[in-house]
């Protein structure tokens, strides 16, 4: 669907890296970073002069061990201090919302911003290792607030306002933050949202809390009263600033603690190094998504999904940072078209539903938005549809980089993702990531091409948890990635490896309807279903029978439109043409929202208990709740 000009890939940092490691081609270089990791990942440091008190010779111990392979084990630098390499007058972070406001902060600033909440951090007795937790909109102080963190070597963890305090104290009270950052409101789709009530809540039952920093949402002087040893953001930033007495710790000291979703249970704290985090996003930022200095890159994220984190790393290339905060359609369907053009965004990131929905609403940026410094659109948080493919290339841009990315949370980064100088194929990832072994096994954990699988990684990589929190013997983290296949990561994907070398990704494996014996992803039936004009999304879910699995679907349709027999006639005979008779469903029933993550994840598996009748404990992990409700009595 496009390849490169001679020109981008002329000036591309892939072309150079595969110079300077004296790699023919990508396909050339990714079999080499996966044979020879011990040549790979020095060679990815230098390239991006990691910045480091030492290095020394060791680069991996224990290879053979997943988990227990150890990186860089004599490493010691600081990763603030690599994401603050620049203090010039460049902009560094660009922040708008859905109110039209508009902020933007240089890199000098932001080094002095930061300077000054570390030493305010410390002034509190906080050290290495203590925990700051950050319950906050997408706004600069929230990067601040992280940086200052990580310079002095204690660990960042954030979830996002729209939380509810059961969701946010199953997060943070397993970790026992010392210091909160929160704001005082926020707003979405129009409506101005206090959360001073919700902070109150959390803090009476939060107890190893000791000081709050509250940012300002409403306005300059958030109200404080009523919280214990709280504090405001404006007040800790005109501390004096200086020079950042950066703590110089291990390769892989803990540097963040993120969560799995948690809607089946209470979610899974993550835990991921400072090192194997910076060189797996300079990798991934840098080769496979070509950020450079001069690039303005934006995801749409909240700073409780993994993409923030992902984000922000591109301080370390000296790239500007655009951040938004609010719905991205409001007050219309294309608002994140008019701040691109007004920002002048060159890497925009999103949603494959973001995607699927805007152009659903009619939405055609090429016709009514300057999208001329767009070089780049990145997709994740499930799959991104070949439909997809087609509505970018014709009615966002045509000369555009599409990079389908996947990976997670578990990983902080990729498996699989784009490759700038290569072409692009309808419906599919481009290439692995370099330095990751990833392969598709079949149910007998043999490697497999050209037929669907488990998603797999069969090396070690930076990149991997370094533990769960409370996890002492490790058990958790074994059997959340390695007990199917022993020393193999699997990541609970459901994937493909193409003739191009590139990846389909089908959908979360754990979902995987089983109908006659035949493994379906959901992707597949979500493809074909929401291609229908009445139909807005869909969720399709397993429900065992007579010892077999039947297919039971749930769709949304626009407003007025109801659920026919002609309206099913299209949807079964839709499946059966375009897929195949084992994806038409038993039942179809229409529902009025489908339940998603705050990250926008739709939670198959918590449907299917609520459709059959086991409780979803863990419901403030979803961004509406009450959704579930309408599946309580369907079958």
């Amino acid at each position: 669907m496009w390849t490169p000009s001679s020109e981008r890939i002329a000036r591309a940092n892939m072309t150079r890296f595969l110079k300077q490691v004296g790699q023919p081609d990508v396909r050339s270089a990714w079999r080499w970073s996966v044979d020879d990791p011990a040549a790979f990942w020095p060679a990815v440091w230098e390239f991006f002069d990691i910045a480091a008190a030492e290095r020394g010779d060791r680069v991996v111990v224990d290879l053979d061990k997943m988990p227990g392979a150890r990186w860089f084990p004599d490493a010691r630098l600081n990763f603030a201090a690599n994401l603050l390499r620049y203090r010039d007058d460049q902009v560094a972070i660009v922040a708008g919302d859905e109110r039209g406001r508009r902020r933007s902060i240089t890199y000098a600033e932001l080094y002095a911003q930061v300077s000054a909440v570390a030493r305010w951090l410390r002034a509190q007795g906080v050290a290495a290792g203590d925990r700051v937790a950050g319950f906050v909109p997408n706004v600069p102080e929230s990067i601040v607030a992280m940086l200052a963190t990580a310079s002095i070597g204690a660990i960042w963890s954030s979830c996002s306002p729209d939380f509810g305090i059961r969701g946010v104290l199953d997060r943070f009270g397993q970790i026992e933050p010392k210091v909160l950052f929160c704001a005082d409101g926020y707003s979405y789709n129009g409506k101005a949202i206090d959360s001073l009530a919700r902070i109150r809540g959390i803090l009476a039952q939060l107890p190893s809390v000791e000081r709050t920093v509250v940012i300002p949402f409403a306005g300059d002087e958030p109200a404080i009263d009523g919280l214990p040893g709280a504090v405001r953001f404006a007040d800790v930033a005109a501390q004096p600033d200086g020079d950042i007495d950066f703590a110089i710790l291990p390769f892989n000291h803990p540097l963040y603690i993120m969560y799995s979703s948690g809607t089946t249970g209470v979610p899974k704290c993550i835990v991921h190094g400072a090192g194997g985090t910076l060189i797996q996003h300079l990798k991934e930022l840098g080769l496979h998504t070509d950020v450079q200095r001069d690039d303005r890159i934006f995801y749409f994220t909240t700073c409780g999904w993994m993409m923030w984190n992902w984000l922000v790393s591109s301080l370390a290339l000296g790239a500007t940072v655009v951040l938004y905060d609010g719905s991205p359609t409001y007050p219309a369907p294309d608002a994140l078209w008019s701040f691109a053009a007004e920002v002048g965004i060159t890497v925009f990131g999103t949603s494959a539903k973001y995607l699927a929905s805007i152009e659903k609403a009619g939405v055609v940026p090429r016709k009514t938005h300057d999208v001329s410094s767009v070089r780049a659109i990145l997709s994740t948080g499930s799959p991104l549809l070949p439909e997809s493919f087609d509505y970018v290339y014709r009615d966002i841009k045509r000369d555009v980089h599409l990079a389908s990315i996947s990976g997670g949370t578990d990983i902080i980064s990729c498996f699989a993702l784009g490759n700038p100088i290569g072409p692009v194929y309808r419906g599919e990832l481009q290439m692995r990531g370099l330095g990751m072994r990833v392969a598709v096994f079949d149910d007998q954990g043999r490697e497999v091409r050209g037929q669907k699988g488990e998603l797999c990684c069969t090396r070690p990589f930076p990149s991997m948890p370094i533990y769960f929190w409370n996890d002492p013997d490790g058990k958790r983290y074994h059997d959340a990635y390695f007990a199917r296949f022993p020393n193999v990561w699997c990541h609970g994907d459901y994937a493909e490896l193409t003739e191009h070398d590139g990846m389909i990704i089908y959908g979360r494996s754990d979902a995987t309807l089983n109908p006659g014996g035949v493994r379906i992803g959901t992707a597949e039936i979500y493809r074909v279903v929401e291609s229908i004009p009445d139909v807005v999304e869909s969720i399709a879910v397993g429900h065992p029978v007579d010892g077999d699995v039947e297919v039971i679907l749930c769709v949304v349709l626009r407003d007025g439109v109801q659920l026919t027999d002609e309206l099913e006639r299209t949807i079964r005979r839709k499946l059966r043409e375009e897929a195949s008779p084992r994806h038409v469903p038993a039942r179809i029933f229409q529902v009025p929202a489908i339940p998603r993550t705050i990250s926008g994840k739709i939670v198959e598996l918590a449907v299917q208990r609520v459709m059959h009748g086991q409780p979803v404990d863990n419901r403030d992990a979803l961004a509406n709740p009450e959704a579930l409700d309408y599946f309580k009595n369907l079958l």
